[in-house]
């Protein structure tokens, strides 16, 4: 099985019932986290998925939101006997930071071995995975940050997500032809560096995506969610459309 959990799904800030956006990719190999915002372990768990099971965590960028859950992650996986290192993927600048915030934390013994990877987009991620590949592209956004294309190495189906991004070419290749999009869609009007729920629904509709899937959204501080999907109809986007929901699942 190929499948997506959202364990977050809201904005920068969380609200009551949306924690900041990061989801976690199970194959039959094992699980990738991207992004680690907020009590991750504990929402893996959540999920009914096993930590221990994680093969690697791929780091979209550097904004705190994206990353804050991370040095707590790494201290309770040793704490719960995780075996093996475990690969962090991201790009050299979001690398870097969080080589340098988890040498602060000092986390001494009471961290699980890392082995660190630097990814450019454009690339496909060295995963080895004979279920899948990983594809990613630059986005557009204030710090350097980096699409996903996840597909299934049989059927072809693709899931893709936008990450932190306003409309631009990189992503919309990225997403051409993708079963499901999973897209930021962050504020009400248009904004550098982030999507509107408009701008995403005419994203979709320009990838003829099948399925559109937004995050990084919050109806307290970008709209209703029925205002958004509303929007998202108006971009073009004819398919399937809903608000992403914590512990969503979304399957190849």
């Amino acid at each position: 099985m190929l499948r997506m959990t959202l364990l977050g799904v809201g904005t920068a800030v969380p609200d009551q019932d949306r924690e900041n956006t990061h989801m976690v990719w199970e194959a039959p190999e094992g699980l990738l986290l991207i992004d680690a915002g907020g009590s991750t372990f504990q929402r893996i768990l959540r999920a009914g998925l096993d930590p221990l099971a994680l093969r690697g965590v791929f780091l979209t960028h550097s904004h705190t939101d994206h990353i804050n859950g991370l040095p707590a992650l790494i201290f309770q996986l040793a704490l719960a006997g995780f075996q093996g290192s475990l690969p962090i993927y991201g790009n050299a600048p979001t690398i870097e930071l969080v080589r340098r915030i988890l040498d602060v934390f000092g986390l001494e013994q009471y961290k699980v071995p890392l082995e660190w990877v630097v990814v450019a987009g454009g690339q496909e991620v060295p995963l080895h995975s004979p279920s899948y590949r990983l594809r990613v592209a630059d986005t557009v956004h204030p710090r350097p940050c980096l699409a996903l294309r996840l597909e299934d190495r049989t059927s072809g189906s693709a899931l893709v997500y936008s990450a932190d991004t306003e409309p631009c070419p990189t992503v919309q290749d990225l997403a051409r032809g993708a079963s499901i999009l999973i897209h930021e869609a962050t504020t009400p009007q248009p904004f550098a560096g982030h999507t509107t729920p408009r701008q995403a629904g005419t994203v979709a509709a320009t990838a003829q995506a099948g399925r559109l899937v937004l995050v990084h959204f919050s109806p307290r501080y970008t709209m209703s969610a029925a205002d958004a999907i509303a929007e998202v109809h108006a971009g073009g986007f004819a398919g399937e459309a809903e608000i992403g929901r914590e512990f969503g699942t979304y399957t190849l």
